[in-house]
């Protein structure tokens, strides 16, 4: 089984999802979302017959708010939850203070609207994901965060976290999310090569959907990644980068840039990258 939940993030449809699975060892959610959407996820769980108690299992394909910011809620309504994440991911929800602040000084006054209460996951639900999670593969997929991995069944779908960008249906223009502090495009396309070798058969975004042509989806992404890198990499004020971006993308890329502030961050986490590159770090 797998389920799509629309988590009407912000009030909009198709915006951020979550995915249900049953697995071997009991029911799974793929990247939870925030916890300002915590009942939406609640009451579409019920629609399915689904309670957090009968919940076994939390995948988290990286540790941003948007993906992850329900965890803490999550397991202190049912205590047997095991929160999957990275070695690298895993401190930041157990202690999740300093991931906090941090996004604090990106959001501003838009961060509880955003994201919400952030609570800590305990250390005893921890699990950190190895090659095989659940009974579904998993490898590390570095470059929009450091922390990032993917989940892949035996069907051939790929959980992609944010590692092959955005959508908002029924667009099908991809955007890339290059968010501070932590993007790395060689590592970046170093996990996209890893996805192409194995041939996925879809591909889950949780912005927004199935993709059901991966080969042609990853192929336009790496393309535009590294045309917004390269904007940025030859001097662009975030004014101009924003400008000669909005060229190129369609009406709902444009609006989901909008509500997401994506544009900004974009150009904020390359110009990071470029500067570090530039210092040899």
């Amino acid at each position: 089984m797998l389920e799509l939940l629309d988590l009407h993030f912000l009030g909009e449809e198709q915006l951020f999802c979550s995915y249900l699975l049953d697995l071997d060892d009991g029911l799974a959610l793929v990247d939870p979302g925030p916890r300002t959407t915590l009942t939406t996820l609640e009451s579409s769980l019920a629609e399915l017959g689904v309670a957090v108690a009968d919940l076994r299992h939390l995948l988290i394909t990286h540790i941003h708010f948007d993906h992850a910011g329900a965890c803490g809620a999550l397991v202190a309504a049912n205590p047997r939850l095991r929160v999957h994440v990275s070695e690298r991911g895993a401190p930041h929800l157990i202690r999740p203070e300093r991931l906090e602040r941090s996004a604090r000084r990106l959001y501003g006054d838009m961060f509880d609207v955003l994201w919400g209460t952030v609570e800590p996951v305990p250390a005893e639900n921890i699990e950190l994901a190895g090659d095989r999670v659940a009974g579904l593969d998993c490898f590390a997929a570095p470059g929009h965060a450091v922390h990032h991995v993917c989940f892949m069944n035996d069907e051939g779908t790929l959980f992609a976290g944010d590692t092959v960008g955005v959508r908002w249906p029924p667009s099908q223009y991809v955007l890339p999310a290059t968010p501070p502090p932590d993007v790395d495009l060689e590592a970046w396309h170093a996990s996209l090569d890893e996805i192409e070798r194995r041939t996925p058969s879809a591909l889950a975004l949780p912005h927004f959907g199935l993709v059901m042509e991966p080969a042609e989806h990853l192929r336009v992404f790496r393309r535009r990644l590294m045309l917004w890198a390269e904007i940025v990499r030859r001097g662009a004020s975030v004014r101009e980068f924003v400008d000669e971006v909005s060229l190129d993308i369609d009406e709902e890329a444009a609006k989901f840039s909008e509500l997401t502030d994506l544009l900004r961050h974009s150009y904020l986490g390359l110009k990071r990258y470029w500067e570090a590159v530039d210092r040899g770090a």
